[in-house]
C-alpha cells in the first residue's frame, strides 16, 4: 500500500486510463464517482469504492423546466460535502455507459472552480474488459462530511440567449453532440412536446464519433481534426446535446483537443427544442 500512496494524486489531464486510476485506487484523498445515468445508474457492478454522482437525483435541478439543469452553488456544495469530497480531494468519474455522462460530472466540478477532476476513459466497460476488479453496488456513501467549497467560474455554463448571440458570431461555432438524424430532423426526440431538428447556425458533431470502436477517446490529433472539419478556424465553441450531458463529452473532446475557450449549453435542446418563437428551429443537415 506504500508504495500505491507514494503515487502523485495529480491527474494528468481531464483524461485518465484504467492503468492510472487502479494504480490509486483505494489512495486517501482520491474519491471516484459513478456518474451513470437513466438504466445504468442501477447497475449491479461498481469500481471499488465508487461514490454516487447523481445526475437523474440531487445532481440536478429538478425545479428547472429542463432536465439535468446544473443546481445552484449552494445545492452543489453540500452535494458535494455530503459526498465526502474536500477541497484538495482529487475526483475521478465515470459512468456505465463508457463515456457518456462522466464528462457531465467533470464539467460541473470545472464551473464550480474544482480543478482536481479528470474522467476515466471508456468508464466501466473498459475497465471491465481489462479485468480489473469490481464489486456490487454498496449502500450509499456514510463517510465523513467534506469541505468543498463553491467558487463559480462564469461562462462555463451559459443559457440560450448566450447561444443565440454565438450563432451569429462569425468567431463562435455553436456544436450540436445529438445523432445525425436528431440534427436533421428525422428521428423523433426521446422527450415528448420538443421540436425535431437544429438552432440555425449551428454544425453537427456527434459525442460518439470523438470515440474509437473500443469506446476509448480518440488521440488528441484526430480530435483535432474533428472539430476543425466543423468548426473551420473557429476558437471559440458552444456546446448544446438533449439536455446538457452528452455535450460535455465534446468540451472534454475540445479540450484534449486544445481548445480552451468552451461553453456548455445547460438548457440543450430540452430548451431550445420547446415551442418557442425567440428560438428558431431548422430542419435537414
Amino acid at each position: 500500500m506504500a508504495a500505491v500512496r507514494s503515487r502523485s494524486l495529480t491527474p494528468p489531464g481531464p483524461l485518465v486510463d484504467g492503468d492510472w486510476l487502479a494504480e490509486r485506487l483505494g489512495t486517501p484523498g482520491l474519491v471516484v464517482f459513478d456518474a451513470s445515468v437513466g438504466a445504468h445508474r442501477d447497475a449491479d457492478r461498481r469500481i471499488p469504492g465508487a461514490r454516487p454522482f447523481d445526475l437523474d437525483g440531487v445532481l440536478s435541478d429538478h425545479d428547472a423546466a429542463a432536465p439535468h439543469t446544473m443546481p445552484g452553488a449552494a445545492d452543489f456544495a453540500e452535494a458535494m460535502r455530503a459526498l465526502g469530497v474536500d477541497d484538495t480531494s482529487t475526483v475521478v468519474a465515470y459512468d456505465g455507459a463508457g463515456l457518456y455522462s462522466s464528462a457531465r460530472a467533470w464539467w460541473m466540478l470545472r464551473a464550480m472552480g474544482f480543478d482536481r477532476v479528470a474522467v476515466l476513459d471508456g468508464g466501466l466497460p473498459a475497465w471491465l474488459a481489462a479485468g480489473r476488479t469490481s464489486e456490487e453496488q454498496g449502500p450509499a456513501y456514510e463517510g465523513p462530511r467534506g469541505t468543498f467549497t463553491a467558487r463559480p467560474r462564469a461562462g462555463l455554463l451559459v443559457d440560450a440567449a448566450t447561444v443565440s448571440a454565438a450563432l451569429a458570431d462569425p468567431a463562435a461555432a455553436v456544436l450540436d453532440a445529438r445523432t445525425r438524424e436528431r440534427f436533421a430532423g428525422a428521428a423523433p426526440e426521446p422527450r415528448p412536446g420538443l421540436r425535431g431538428g437544429h438552432m440555425p447556425g449551428a454544425a453537427n458533431l456527434p459525442f460518439g464519433e470523438l470515440q474509437g470502436p473500443d469506446g476509448l477517446m480518440r488521440p488528441a490529433a484526430e480530435l483535432r481534426t474533428a472539430f476543425g472539419a466543423v468548426a473551420g478556424e473557429r476558437e471559440r465553441l458552444y456546446f448544446s446535446c438533449g439536455s446538457g450531458v452528452t455535450a460535455c463529452v465534446l468540451a472534454l473532446g475540445a479540450d484534449l483537443a486544445g481548445y480552451r475557450e468552451l461553453a456548455v449549453y445547460d438548457g440543450s435542446w430540452s430548451e431550445w427544442g420547446m415551442p418557442s418563437p425567440d428560438r428558431p428551429v431548422v430542419q435537414g443537415s
